[in-house]
């Protein structure tokens, strides 16, 4: 059983930092199972606003580079040793922030350097308005896959 505690509010806030969805997600305690948990998660995160992705993105680290705890192991199967890729990450990660004046974000997880490096400069040709749809639904892809280990116990 999932209650609606500090801890519950700790570990939401580690998979969203999004105040809004953290109250709209724990409100709906106690939760039978992470599915049920799942079920509400995912419909809170299908309507953050600029400002609640501008607060979510001010704690997650850029891709390619050193981070910790849950970035660093969704990160971990597309790290790489090639020169090359890391250089290639490194100014798109400049382009895209000269771009859209915020961090690249992507659900790194499952996906090579590769993949998110091509799927970095196909995002850097979508509009404002699309990559803005783009970032939240990578937010709440990441939270989703961040809540199964987060209340794992």
């Amino acid at each position: 059983m999932i209650d609606d505690g500090p801890e519950t509010r700790s570990l939401l806030a580690t998979a969203l930092h999004v105040p809004r969805w953290i109250d709209e997600v724990a409100s709906g305690c106690p939760y039978p199972s992470v599915d049920a948990l799942l079920g509400v998660a995912d419909l809170a995160a299908r309507t953050l606003t600029p400002a609640e992705v501008d607060q979510a993105l001010a704690a997650h680290p850029r891709i390619g580079e050193r981070s910790t705890g849950l970035s660093s192991a969704e990160q971990a199967a597309s790290a790489t040793d090639d020169p090359a890729l890391i250089e290639a990450m490194a100014v798109g990660n400049e382009t895209y922030e000269q771009r859209f004046g915020r961090i690249f974000l992507i659900r790194a997880a499952g996906r090579s350097r590769v993949e998110v490096l091509a799927e970095l400069h196909r995002r850097l040709g979508l509009s404002d308005a699309e990559e803005a749809a783009e970032v939240a639904d990578q937010l709440r892809q990441i939270a989703l896959l961040r809540l199964p280990t987060l209340f794992a116990s």
